[in-house]
């Protein structure tokens, strides 16, 4: 019951977000990305990637504060813009290997992305 009304309150977020434009929806969504709950990373991992260059700028947002960055550039990468690479490069080299094995990733997904 509490993963139901976990995803349910992140729907309710991206709509909030995604069709009335209120920011703090978004962010909340952003947030989530950093939950105990791995569906809830899960969930709100799609939610944001399927929004596409919407979710760009709340992203980055969150990665220039450092928030959930791994789980956040993957998003990124999940996205699949080229227009990311330059940022996604800066965090190649990062002194957390967890952000910059995830930044590497991205990476990868995107340039697989646009291949195809």
């Amino acid at each position: 019951m509490r993963l139901l009304l976990g995803a349910l309150r992140l729907y309710v977020y991206r709509a909030l977000w995604y069709w009335l434009g209120i920011t703090s929806a978004g962010r909340a969504l952003v947030k989530a990305l950093g939950s105990p709950d791995e569906n809830i990373r899960s969930i709100a991992g799609i939610l944001l990637a399927r929004s596409g260059k919407r979710a760009e700028a709340l992203l980055l947002e969150a990665v220039s504060r450092r928030e959930n960055v791994p789980t956040v550039l993957t998003v990124l990468g999940s996205i699949g813009d080229r227009a990311l690479i330059p940022q996604l490069r800066q965090f190649t080299n990062d002194q957390n290997p967890d952000v910059a094995k995830a930044a590497r990733e991205a990476l990868k997904v995107i340039e697989f992305s646009t291949k195809t």
